[in-house]
């Protein structure tokens, strides 16, 4: 006999939605000849990541019973480097195709830790770890998926020719900021019903991202205290960060 448990695998292509399993225990088809009458009701696989469904990402209030909740998660936010300066140089053509395939570079990187990619802004991206599917080691996840982002672009970059003379500008790639803490998740727009999480965490990882060079990602001290193997030896910056008071320390990974 299959149980809902055995539906859920550690890795991907759940069969059903990992999210409204881990928040209500509630086992929603998402794959499969179970999930059709599901889909008639409009319930498909979510777009911030395919094991989790539209029922996590519009029905918030129903999820939880209430507008918004606090929550521990790790943010991450990714932004391209150069885009100003290669939109000036390819056609537009070209560059929607190459925005388009740094998305989805970084949203399979996500998607391959369990987080979600809550928006998408253009050349940027904001993704979410903990929430709605329950990672126990958040903060380590969202750094894997930030070193997968940087080896994805890392080998498109190696084979691009976008100058005159066939060298991919090194002011080009990716830029990341990474912060862990207490985030305010839920909806908070009368117009909209997606979630989306807000607070100091958010800011935070943002302003590490605007600092962040082509290659660079910056995560927080909180962040990197979680996984001292990993960062414990990396180089340390003290930002001064706008809206933040007082001077931040970030440690800035590389990945070869």
């Amino acid at each position: 006999m299959t149980t809902a448990t055995s539906l859920v695998p550690t890795q991907h292509g759940a069969s059903i939605c990992r999210g409204c399993w881990d928040q209500m225990r509630v086992p929603i088809p998402i794959r499969g000849a179970l999930a059709l009458p599901f889909r008639a009701f409009g319930i498909t696989r979510s777009k911030m990541n395919p094991n989790i469904c539209t029922i996590c990402e519009r029905s918030f209030r129903y999820v939880k019973k209430q507008r918004h909740i606090t929550t521990r998660a790790t943010i991450l936010f990714a932004d391209m480097r150069g885009f100003t300066q290669l939109s000036g140089r390819i056609g537009a053509l070209e560059l929607s195709d190459i925005v388009s395939l740094f998305q989805d570079r970084c949203a399979q990187a996500v998607w391959a830790h369990d987080g979600i990619v809550n928006k998408q802004m253009g050349d940027g991206l904001m993704a979410i770890f903990n929430f709605p599917i329950a990672i126990k080691d958040h903060a380590r996840a969202a750094v894997s998926a930030a070193m997968d982002m940087q080896r994805a672009h890392a080998t498109a970059l190696d084979g691009a020719k976008l100058g005159e003379d066939g060298v991919t500008d090194r002011t080009l790639g990716v830029g990341i900021g990474i912060h862990s803490g207490d985030v305010e998740v839920g909806e908070f727009s009368s117009f909209r019903s997606d979630f989306t999480a807000i607070g100091g965490t958010v800011n935070l990882a943002a302003r590490l991202e605007s600092q962040a060079a082509a290659g660079e990602i910056l995560v927080s001290a909180e962040t990197a205290d979680q996984m001292p193997e990993i960062l414990g030896d990396a180089e340390a910056r003290l930002l001064s960060l706008k809206g933040i008071e007082h001077t931040v320390r970030a440690n800035v990974l590389r990945v070869n």
